[in-house]
């Protein structure tokens, strides 16, 4: 994975990179000693930055952050589509896209770098960790912001399905308009007073007697949670959704039991590069809807 930069400031804390680095991370001082002992952290050159090195502002160090304990995803993740410029990957439920907290080693990204041998791969879009679908990486890191800008202007066509309740009274097709907010540090997002800032076109793709319905979502903006929250403000929340309507106690780590009821099916866009039309499917299913009894089961 990527190293850690770390660019000093124009002032402090510390007098030297060693006080400046125990200040400002979380990881133990005796952590930090021994790294530098090892000559793990470098500098712009390459070589070991001694401990004692006087505090700089605009001085840059680099270093390797230790990797987390993590209980392995036992999904694959299929490559759909791969040239010299993208890779197109198939992402299981419960793999992030990238790393981000506790996930590190069981993430897309770092699956996809090892297993195709391209360590500058990145991500031009993120799927959060229990959405399963299509996820868009980018072969060469100078292209990646052209990609990442038609996911910006919303110059892709993304669909996703879900399985949730069926509601013979939910008048459909219809485009959920809302404003949705979500503050640093609260696990969920809300709606509120204002002017919409997002946009999800909902369909009712089938329904049965026994009581669920698998819907197309179809997102024209791209704020956190858009789908979870307006499928549970409409009074259907998506099967498995941990936050919507209400919290659930967190599972345990390695619990991979009733993953959420969301797949990005589809991705659609002009390549910025070729202007060729690109189109994408997923390939996978949503095991509530094929195998009811399978996903709900407590073992």
């Amino acid at each position: 994975m990527d190293p850690v930069r770390v660019r000093l400031p124009a002032a402090g804390p510390g007098t030297t990179v060693r006080e400046h680095l125990i200040s400002r991370l979380s990881a133990p001082p005796t952590q930090l000693d021994a790294m530098f002992t090892a000559g793990e952290i470098v500098g712009a050159d390459g070589r070991p930055v001694p401990p004692d090195t006087p505090y700089a502002p605009g001085l840059t160090v680099w270093f390797h952050r230790d990797m987390p304990e993590e209980p392995p995803v036992p999904f694959p993740l299929h490559v759909v589509y791969q040239d010299d410029h993208l890779v197109v990957a198939d992402k299981p439920h419960f793999l992030a896209t990238t790393p981000r907290g506790s996930h590190v080693r069981q993430t897309a990204l770092a699956r996809l770098r090892h297993t195709l041998g391209l360590p500058h791969l990145t991500a031009a879009h993120r799927l959060d960790r229990l959405t399963a679908g299509l996820v868009l990486f980018t072969v060469r890191p100078e292209e990646r912001g052209a990609y990442q800008t038609l996911f910006r202007d919303r110059r892709v066509h993304k669909e996703y399905e879900a399985v949730a309740p069926y509601d013979p009274a939910l008048d459909l097709p219809r485009t959920v308009r809302s404003r949705i907010v979500k503050e640093r540090g609260v696990l969920t997002a809300r709606e509120v007073d204002g002017e919409p800032n997002a946009e999800t076109r909902v369909e009712l793709l089938a329904h049965r007697e026994d009581g669920l319905a698998r819907y197309r979502l179809v997102p024209g903006t791209g704020q956190t949670h858009q789908l979870r929250v307006h499928m549970s403000a409409l009074g259907v929340p998506i099967l498995g959704d941990p936050l919507y309507p209400e919290v659930t106690a967190p599972v345990p780590a390695g619990d991979f039991r009733r993953p959420l009821q969301l797949l990005a099916r589809g991705l659609a866009f002009t390549d910025p590069l070729t202007g060729t039309e690109r189109r994408f499917t997923s390939g996978r299913a949503l095991e509530a809807w094929d195998s009811y009894g399978t996903w709900a089961a407590d073992q």
